[in-house]
């Protein structure tokens, strides 16, 4: 079975191995004192306190093995190889919405990275998947939950 590949930045990359570092260094030695003060509280079967405890602990191992996954499989992405003004991933789009001109910025990157609060979303998504492979000046429709949404890409970093 082929591993799953993770397409990031080289920056994204970065935040994810401190973040791994982050949780192999501290979180989880923070969660095994929990463990240990909270099993002194006596009775562990109606110990909320230990359970509550188990439950980061398993949280944070998952979250763990995952990044190391996505680490293990990560594919970095060079836009310095796309040609200009195109919209790969790893680029940052400037697009005007369409009629009103409410112009709006996107870093196009891979799914591990993804945070569309900080303006980096999914290759995957609907958004971006429309606008993969365009140029600056091109006029696009993208379906999205909401509707379609008439794009003009202005430009492409």
């Amino acid at each position: 079975m082929t591993e799953k590949v993770y397409p990031m930045t080289i920056q994204g990359k970065e935040k994810l191995e401190n973040e791994l570092k982050e949780l192999k260094t501290v979180k989880r030695k923070e969660v095994v004192e929990r463990i240990k003060i909270a099993r002194g509280f006596g009775d562990l079967s109606e110990n909320s306190e230990y359970e509550s405890a188990k439950d980061e602990q398993a949280f944070i191992e998952g979250r763990i093995s995952t990044l190391e996954n996505m680490l293990q499989n990560a594919e970095i992405i060079d836009s310095s190889k796309s040609k200009e003004g195109e919209v790969t991933l790893g680029r940052t789009v400037i697009f005007k919405e369409l009629p009103d001109g409410i112009l709006e910025e996107y870093a196009i990157v891979g799914k591990a990275e993804a945070d569309p609060f900080s303006g980096k979303i999914s290759n995957e998504s609907p958004i971006a998947q429309a606008l993969l492979g365009k140029k600056v000046g091109d006029k696009v429709d993208i379906e999205t939950p909401g509707g379609t949404m008439s794009v003009e890409i202005t430009k492409v970093v």
